[in-house]
């Protein structure tokens, strides 16, 4: 039979094109239904190894990519919620995880994919509530993966009778070979559910053996790799770290299998429905892509288990191989949180730039405690270190902005909007609070230095306030960098407390005023200026703390 090779090239990269939209689709689909609350779960259900494995394989088979999963451990860890060794576990349960793919995958439901298409395209065009919108654009992506497996299996039927390309399958039987064509094609396309998805539509086929399929599939756990490593280029450590965790994880997992293939072949068989009423073709095409399905997942959990016990050396590895870096004396601040890889994950993205934000305020905070020190000792070297950060908090304000901005071109959900302007608004507050301390606070405080020391009554009204206001930016710090609903709340019931201490220290000076004194006069100046400066200081903690949403809590 002559065979189209137009046609089945259309077929074959058009199936592979469908699939890896639909893949794509349905990732971004449950990132923004669920991204929240897995982050939440993965972050406190992390308190042992165990736990961390089970928690990493449960959020990786909802998010459907292991490589958003590592995304969230190298944010955790660079934050410190969650340890190295912590992380390890995750990783090696992402693995676990990962495997649902292809499970579905084996059901070859591909004449049935147009009806979730086209139920998801009406969910998601013809409905107004967003997360019916999220549904529809799931079972949409659901469908076009099974589409695209249909077309590929479809277009690659002819080649059956084609001894070279049945030659060059058969070769895959090598499982040198056949692991590194896994590898090179998974990280090409950056998917192990690409290869698994082509492996299992080969089979579907009947055009590839159980044993070829699983050298693949060796090779695309190697493979995936790829992605995790090139994110980590010019990372922070913790990134760079989890990327050799998971390659080292991956690699030693495929090499420890890769004799005991017909081990693993045989006890796929075993646990594999069987079709003895088939022969030849058409019984490999019904058994071989649930045994290639149910292996892949076998290893990976034997893996695990394996593995498991060792996470402490797997992390002293990683830390052995990836090692600090030394600051660099004088080098200008970088920001610590902001990862471009997070983007794949909106929510995710959202909580690196809000940790980045609390950065901010931190800075902010302490050039504040640092005015404090500097009327209290009067010595240059506090203005110094304000004038310092307040470069810092610039330079990072810009990196927030840029980095926010970018996220912006992502697929967000109306709640991720409008996350995005409120971090906006928090971006704007601490700088504008940096400025008036760098820039008004530090100029009076450079004038009183040049003046007698205010009476002690006046100093005890001044310290108060500003312990208050120093307390209320601390605490929107805090309440933005958690969020913390609770945290944010605190800092609006201040207010009266400051409008009460700033009328005390007004209603102190207009008892003492001495117009005859010029000196006093220009001390009284300068302090009723810091009054007013405190204030306003106070009002833009107020602001920031107004922009933590209240679902926070």
């Amino acid at each position: 039979m002559e065979i189209s090779w137009l046609a089945v090239g259309m077929g074959l990269f058009g199936g592979l094109a469908l699939f890896l939209s639909g893949l794509e689709q349905l990732s971004d689909a449950l990132k923004q239904a669920a991204g929240a609350s897995l982050r939440t779960v993965l972050a406190r259900l992390t308190t042992n190894r165990v736990a961390a494995a089970l928690t990493g394989a449960v959020v990786t088979g909802i998010l459907n990519s292991s490589s958003v999963t590592t995304v969230l451990v190298v944010g955790f860890v660079t934050a410190g919620v969650m340890t190295l060794q912590q992380s390890v576990g995750v990783i090696m349960g992402a693995n676990i995880g990962s495997t649902v793919t292809a499970q579905l995958l084996a059901f070859n439901l591909a004449e049935y994919a147009l009806a979730p298409v086209a139920v998801g395209f009406f969910m998601s065009f013809a409905s107004a509530r967003e997360r019916v919108q999220q549904y529809g654009k799931m079972l949409m992506g659901l469908g076009l993966v099974f589409f695209g497996m249909g077309v590929m299996g479809e277009a690659m039927r002819p080649l059956r009778s084609y001894p070279p390309f049945v030659d060059a399958l058969a070769s895959m039987d090598r499982p040198l070979l056949g692991m590194l064509a896994g590898a090179l094609f998974t990280a090409l396309v950056q998917s192990s559910a690409a290869t698994m998805g082509l492996a299992i539509a080969l089979a579907s086929e009947g055009l590839l053996s159980l044993p070829g399929g699983l050298a693949l599939a060796l090779g695309a756990n190697i493979g995936t790799c790829a992605t995790a490593l090139l994110a980590a280029i010019g990372k922070p450590v913790p990134a760079v770290r989890a990327a050799v965790v998971h390659l080292a994880f991956n690699v030693i997992g495929a090499l420890l299998w890769l004799p005991l293939l017909p081990l693993l072949a045989a006890l796929a068989v075993r646990v594999s429905p069987s079709e003895p009423g088939l022969e030849g073709l058409a019984r490999a095409a019904a058994e071989v892509p649930r045994q290639l399905a149910n292996a892949n997942t076998l290893f990976n959990v034997v893996n695990t288990v394996l593995f498991l016990p060792f996470t402490a050396l797997f992390a002293r590895l990683a830390e052995f191989l990836v090692r600090d870096r030394p600051d660099a004396a004088g080098a200008a601040i970088r920001p610590e949180f902001l990862d471009d890889a997070a983007l794949v994950a909106p929510d995710l993205a959202l909580g690196r730039a809000r940790q980045e934000t609390a950065r901010v305020g931190g800075l902010a905070r302490d050039m504040l405690a640092e005015f404090g020190a500097a009327l209290r000792d009067r010595d240059e070297e506090h203005l110094v270190k304000i004038a310092r950060h307040a470069v810092e908090a610039r330079e990072l304000q810009g990196a927030i902005l840029g980095y926010l901005g970018r996220l912006r071109q992502e697929a967000l959900s109306q709640g991720g909007a409008r996350e995005v302007q409120e971090l906006m608004e928090a971006v704007f507050g601490f700088d504008s609070l940096a400025r008036l301390v760098a820039d008004d606070l530090v100029e009076l405080a450079r004038q009183a230095q040049e003046l007698r020391k205010p009476s002690p009554e006046t100093m005890d009204l001044l310290r108060e306030l500003y312990g208050t206001v120093s307390e209320a930016v601390a605490i929107a710090v805090r309440a933005l960098g958690g969020p913390d609903a609770g945290a944010a709340s605190q800092v609006l019931a201040l207010r009266e407390p400051v409008e009460a201490q700033r009328r005390s220290f007004l209603a102190r000076q207009a008892t003492r005023l001495r117009p005859d004194d010029p000196d006093y006069l220009a001390l009284m100046r300068i302090q009723v200026a810091t009054v007013d400066k405190l204030r306003r200081i106070f009002e833009l903690a107020r602001r920031v703390a107004e922009q933590v949403p209240a679902r926070a809590g």
